[in-house]
């Protein structure tokens, strides 16, 4: 099977031969593991079977202002901290909801559809998605800061819904456009979850986000391609939710967070789990011989009847060392050797 049929038959929830496995990185961390293996190469020889980019605004670096990134949206994201992907915004575009003019831009198409382009040129063999990220809660806090959105949450909840409308509205002719190419699935990016629950509770979450993110669902099923959603942190509380509305797989499935093997007793018949190595407590501090048993349990509890693609639970991170990185990608290339029963 080539890895675009491993990850099918995860999602369809047959078991495949081996189990398919990604790789994300951070710059940072991908700088330090080519300076590592003097290899420029390095990230496609680790055969990841996932292939995508991300739509979330194309943030550019504002001339005189080294490290600091205007993106679409105007927010200006801080990159000259310690996240050098991202950042932090730097000034809310909205500072008081019920008396904002903010105008949503124009998105440039013709951009995104060179980009989508380039995607499916480049995909090999590999399972291929478009991704759009900071898609609804993520976009409305990079507007209006994270504490706003929580008093609006409270104080104007109508207005607040508007504005959800809103961000719906400006990101469905954008999915519209990448489900006119030749994508196996939409990947969606908005993190809802804390180490324990989620940042703002299941009600306002089923308030706020599920019935625009079921407008998005929707429009991906009706194409009968696959939905992933990304979010950090502890969304138990809504993962019945989230198969009402249709999602094919959960990305990131965190080991510190879950008990994985009763989520996936569970949930394990309607979601493929995406993740479950941690970054968090196995990939920065373990020695090999560690890492590897660790790698293994996880499959253990997770590959059987499919619904599992192996992958770091975030994109790997400066603090990682490049040792860990290639004795994952090993255990991942090598599973007949390294994993029970493959």
């Amino acid at each position: 099977m080539n890895r675009k049929e491993l990850v099918s038959a995860a999602l369809a929830h047959r078991e495949p031969p081996v189990i398919p496995h990604h790789m994300d990185f951070t710059a940072q961390a991908l700088d330090r593991l080519r300076e590592y293996t003097g290899d420029d190469d390095i990230e496609e020889k680790l055969g990841a079977c996932l292939h995508y980019v991300q739509y979330w605004g194309w943030p550019t670096e504002i001339e005189g202002m080294p490290g600091y990134f205007r993106d679409e949206f105007g927010v200006i994201w801080d990159r000259t901290g310690l996240d050098k992907d991202i950042g932090v915004v730097r000034d809310p575009q909205i500072t008081d909801l019920t008396g904002s003019d903010y105008v949503f831009p124009s998105c440039d198409t013709d951009r995104l559809r060179r980009d989508i382009e380039a995607l499916i040129a480049s995909r090999g063999d590999r399972f291929t998605m478009m991704g759009f990220g900071f898609c609804m809660f993520e976009r409305a806090w990079s507007l209006m800061g994270m504490e706003n959105v929580y008093m609006s949450m409270a104080v104007c909840p109508d207005e607040l819904e508007l504005f959800f409308d809103r961000i719906c509205d400006y990101y469905l002719p954008l999915i519209d456009i990448a489900l006119e190419y030749d994508v196996d699935g939409i990947y969606f990016g908005d993190d809802w979850g804390q180490q324990n629950g989620l940042l703002f509770g299941a009600k306002h979450w089923r308030r706020f986000i599920k019935p625009r993110i079921a407008r998005f669902y929707e429009r991906v099923k009706s194409r009968n391609k696959y939905v992933m959603q990304h979010s950090c942190g502890d969304c138990h509380e809504i993962l019945p939710d989230l198969i009402e509305l249709g999602l094919d797989c959960y990305q990131t499935f965190q080991p510190e967070i879950y008990d994985i093997r009763a989520i996936k007793r569970e949930y394990g018949r309607d979601l493929t789990f995406w993740g479950g190595v941690s970054v968090q407590k196995a990939l920065p501090y373990m020695g090999r011989d560690e890492l590897i048993a660790e790698i293994a349990s996880v499959a253990d509890a997770l590959r059987s009847d499919g619904g599992f693609i192996i992958a770091p639970t975030h994109a790997i991170t400066p603090d990682i060392p490049p040792e860990n990185i290639l004795t994952m990608a090993e255990v991942f290339l090598n599973q007949g050797k390294y994993l029970k029963n493959i």
